[in-house]
């Protein structure tokens, strides 16, 4: 059989394997005692760090589809992570903050998922990590050249 694609030796193939055992990987820690989704995780992640969003952006910088993202917000809500603000610059949105709890959650979180992120990245030296970031950089910058080219 000619194998013109063989998956274990192609790139996006490989990176997707590592994202998504990666991201299992860190899902642990927020799924068990913590009981949120990796939806849920990753609007209160962005929040975090944007301090108010609308749900559109939101879903952008996560890069979750739509329904996903109204999901986790409507959850996060409810559970009283989130709460929604007026948007005084466009009256046709609401932007997404998060609460004091919210906030209290993520201080939680942040430190247990860093540690599990140095504890994954521990098998690179300083400088194997160097490269890694330069790579991703280089990856990211000619992947938005090539989808923004004209068809």
């Amino acid at each position: 059989m000619n194998n013109l694609l063989n998956l274990t030796q192609f790139f996006p193939y490989q990176l997707a394997k590592l994202q998504a055992m990666i991201s299992d990987s860190i899902a642990e820690i927020y799924l068990g005692e913590f009981n949120l989704s990796k939806q849920e995780w990753r609007v209160l992640a962005i929040l975090a760090n944007e301090s108010s969003l609308n749900a559109k952006e939101i879903g952008n910088k996560t890069n979750l589809e739509k329904m996903p993202t109204s999901r986790a917000i409507k959850k996060l809500v409810q559970s009283k992570l989130l709460e929604k603000v007026s948007n005084t610059k466009d009256k046709r949105s609401t932007l997404l903050t998060l609460t004091e709890k919210g906030q209290t959650l993520f201080n939680q979180l942040a430190p247990l998922v860093k540690a599990r992120e140095q504890e994954i990245l521990s098998v690179l030296n300083s400088q194997e990590r160097a490269t890694l970031n330069e790579t991703f950089r280089k990856l990211e910058k000619i992947t938005e050249q090539i989808s923004t080219q004209p068809k």
